[in-house]
């Protein structure tokens, strides 16, 4: 009976510290990464308005070819969404609703993730013309996870495991409008 008190009282040790470090870690993350496109920005940024087309660079939207898709409203406005729903775990379900577009220069949709985990985030593109003809590309990922959950963002490492995603995309991406 002592030794079940004495792993009791360890594991309750071991939880209150997970608790208590908890308390002062961050929240959030923030994953960023950019490319340059040999185009003006006016046509990066007309191609990277329309959600649809992400489906063309998207690394997430090509891992399912049997995903289903679900569009309301009018693609490259406030209030489209764009929604899926995959069997593969890494692409789940959920939808992505353009909430803000800044004229010429980005695009910033809001992420609501259903499966495999319920989540939120925001996702911005952003063009900067460097020249004429040239144009940084900035795909920006911001996200979080509730207390006590966000201690997990001590073992895993965000924008290791989700920026060699925006990485390919952007890749991705820059062939395209390149070709």
């Amino acid at each position: 009976m002592q030794i079940i008190y004495i792993i009791l009282m360890v594991i309750g040790i071991i939880v209150s510290i997970i608790l208590v470090v908890a308390l002062f870690l961050p929240k959030k993350y923030s994953i960023l990464r950019e490319t340059t496109i040999n185009q003006p920005q006016e046509k990066i940024f007309t191609y990277i308005k329309y959600l649809k087309n992400q489906d063309s660079f998207s690394v997430w939207a090509t891992m399912d070819p049997n995903m289903k898709k679900e569009y309301r409203g009018e693609d490259g406005t406030v209030g489209f969404v764009s929604a899926w729903d995959s069997e593969n775990k890494k692409v789940g379900s959920g939808e992505q609703k353009i909430i803000r577009i800044d004229d010429g220069k980005g695009v910033v949709s809001a992420l609501r993730f259903f499966k495999p985990f319920p989540g939120e985030a925001v996702a911005q593109f952003m063009t900067a013309p460097i020249d004429a003809n040239t144009t940084k590309v900035s795909w920006q990922l911001d996200s979080g996870m509730k207390y006590p959950m966000n201690f997990m963002l001590l073992l895993m490492n965000m924008d290791k495991m989700l920026g060699g995603d925006l990485e390919k995309g952007l890749a991705n991406l820059k062939g395209k409008m390149e070709n």
